[in-house]
């Protein structure tokens, strides 16, 4: 049996950035505040509390005025900026450099299509946070379109108007494919201006696992329950490899999965830490080799 460890797979260097800024802190100061997770990654979380983080709430917020609070790279709406002056809090913004140029561009679209009847669409998961911080930018007016049917019933609805200027930007973890059939559906009742914001680490990370999981004979997806880009991955792995599992941990490992002659694969989410890759490869290999 071989064993491989994706090299592209681990944190995105916004999800990085973050945690390494939170460690530096919590190592000088102690505990430190953290605006919702700061990864969608239990085990993480579990790691970073041990040093300190705390995860908190908008309705937090009050309660912890005078204290330092992390703003995660997901990035956040202005109305939350706006709480945390009125609260007397100290900030740490992690917003990743992609998400904070994603922001001001919406944000610089919407006041220029605003006047003219415009509307800003953003291809994203609803509820997200990255996703709420992007229609923050435009007073909440961003219609958000999850999926090729979502579009279709907004068009239907007449909830998104193909005769008024239109400009379609993406979640940045969202997948390039799915994006571009949408842009292009778009494109047949409308003369939308199309602005594909997929951050392009993780685009190139769908080309890259691809290639990966038809190299191997099998997948161990490894992220966390509520990471929405790690339910994306997996997917993606399943098209291309039926023999893929996702697992949160070494311990969700299924039995009698492997063969003597298997290719292991071992990746993860742009959420997945590279430490819980190694964990996996360990209990999986024994006495086998892990490239």
């Amino acid at each position: 049996m071989r064993i491989l460890i994706d090299s592209h797979s681990g944190c995105c260097n916004g999800v990085g950035r973050a945690i390494s800024t939170a460690e530096k802190w919590m190592e000088e100061h102690g505990v430190l505040y953290s605006l919702g997770a700061i990864v969608h990654n239990d085990a993480e979380i579990q790691r970073l509390a041990a040093l300190g983080l705390r995860t908190v709430g908008y309705a937090d917020l009050p309660s912890v005025s005078g204290k330092t609070v992390l703003i995660r790279a997901h990035g956040e709406p202005p109305s939350t900026y706006n709480l945390a002056r009125k609260s007397g809090i100290s900030l740490i913004d992690c917003t990743c450099p992609v998400v904070l140029a994603l922001q001001r561009r919406i944000a610089a679209k919407y006041a220029e299509l605003s006047p003219k009847g415009g509307m800003v669409l953003i291809f994203g998961k609803r509820g997200h946070a990255e996703v709420n911080g992007l229609v923050g930018q435009t007073d909440g007016h961003a219609v958000v379109v999850e999926s090729m049917s979502d579009l279709e019933e907004k068009l239907a609805a007449g909830v998104i108007d193909p005769s008024r200027p239109l400009a379609l930007f993406s979640q940045t973890t969202k997948d390039p494919e799915e994006f571009s059939a949408l842009a292009d559906r778009l494109k047949r009742t409308a003369d939308p201006q199309i602005y594909n914001t997929i951050c392009r680490h993780v685009s190139s990370r769908h080309r890259l696992l691809k290639e990966f999981s038809a190299a191997c004979s099998v997948i161990i997806f490894v992220c966390g329950r509520e990471s929405s880009n790690g339910k994306v991955l997996f997917e993606l792995c399943r098209s291309v490899n039926p023999r893929s599992y996702k697992v949160e941990s070494a311990a969700e490992l299924p039995s009698d999965i492997l063969r003597p002659d298997d290719t292991v694969g071992i990746c993860g989410a742009t959420s997945t830490t590279r430490w819980q890759l190694e964990k996996v490869a360990e209990a999986i290999s024994g006495s086998h080799r892990v490239d």
